[in-house]
């Protein structure tokens, strides 16, 4: 695909995964104390592990695709497009608050980490073209 730097894509991957560890670790006690389990184990058998590389990988190829498409350049274009659009995870996120009673709280906590994750991946594939 033309525009689209699969390196960039794979390091912004790994980039997100690290970043999402390290936010889980950061976050985990106010998780458990906000979760129904109690638990401050995040799940981290190694297809948990699998599955996020996985998933950032995918979100890491449709966020350099629409970087490429829309002609977004820059740190700071990259970086507000990344912002952008953690405006989904947030709106799906509130409706887990709405619909299922999850603590708006526990909601911020995996917005923020969407938020920090998009900013990160973006910039990542917006600057390294």
């Amino acid at each position: 695909m033309q525009g689209v730097n699969f390196l960039a894509i794979m390091i912004a991957a790994v980039a997100a995964f690290v970043s999402s560890a390290a936010w889980y670790t950061l976050f985990a006690n106010p998780m458990a104390n906000l979760s129904n389990t109690g638990s401050t184990e995040a799940g981290t058998s190694i297809w948990t592990m699998l599955f996020v590389i996985a998933q950032s990988l995918v979100i890491a190829f449709m966020v350099a695709y629409f970087v490429s498409r829309l002609g977004v350049t820059g740190l700071a274009g990259a970086a507000g497009f990344g912002a952008l659009m953690a405006i989904f995870p947030a709106a799906i996120l509130l409706g887990s608050v709405v619909h299922e009673g999850v603590p708006l709280a526990l909601a911020g906590i995996h917005a923020g980490d969407w938020l920090v994750k998009l900013i990160l991946i973006a910039a990542i594939v917006g600057i390294w073209r």
